[in-house]
């Protein structure tokens, strides 16, 4: 597993709960290159498959520990100012995601339950797994089967095309344009229901 870029994103904490054959699991990382080894059945692919999960895997009540209700995968992630940075601030921001206080350090969380039901979450807050995947996809990819490898996921060409040309400034350029489009939007949207619901109130008080 390697960080997109290890100067701009670094995988610092896992905590795994209840998945598999695994209890409770809390791995910390350090700088620099950090290696898990063990004897074949030790578990290693499992701690894979929960960061997988914790990715946007598919999550089926089957990951859940025997006797348990639940499993729970928890990452924090330190991203330094940089080109994943700028990219992942518009999305975070735009969706309410982003953290003033902590704003270089990302929590990702996600639990699957018995009844099959699971939930994720950006920096506590519950997202679906549409915006979860395009979060950890500036963050982390994994190098192994292939299922997250980048250059297998179509909606990275884009972005490989544009770090190419050199067109990453512009595209933020044009993500902060569209951001303001969207807020001014919602507020005229919100300024014509006022007005019409202003109407409202004094045809109704109008006929009182």
């Amino acid at each position: 597993m390697d960080g997109l870029d290890a100067k701009q994103t670094m995988l610092t904490e896992l905590h795994i709960r209840n998945f598999a054959i695994i209890d409770d699991l809390h791995l910390v990382f350090g700088p620099g290159l950090n290696i898990l080894t063990g004897e074949t059945g030790a578990g290693k692919s499992i701690i894979i498959d929960a960061l997988g999960m914790l990715l946007g895997d598919r999550a089926t009540a089957e990951w859940v520990r025997a006797g348990s209700e639940l499993a729970e995968i928890e990452a924090n992630f330190h991203v330094v100012e940089g080109d994943i940075f700028e990219e992942l601030q518009p999305i975070l921001e735009e969706n309410g995601l982003d953290d003033p206080d902590n704003p270089y350090w990302i929590t990702l969380s996600r639990e699957v339950r018995r009844t099959g039901r699971n939930i994720c979450r950006v920096n506590g807050r519950m997202v679906n797994l549409q915006l979860l995947g395009d979060v950890t996809g500036h963050l982390v990819d994994v190098h192994g089967q292939g299922e997250h490898l980048n250059l297998l996921r179509p909606r990275t060409h884009i972005h490989l095309l544009d770090r190419y040309a050199n067109l990453l400034p512009q595209r933020r350029a044009v993500a902060m344009r569209v951001s303001e489009l969207r807020r001014v939007r919602e507020e005229l949207q919100r300024l014509r229901q006022d007005a019409r619901t202003i109407a409202q109130r004094i045809d109704l008080l109008s006929f009182q």
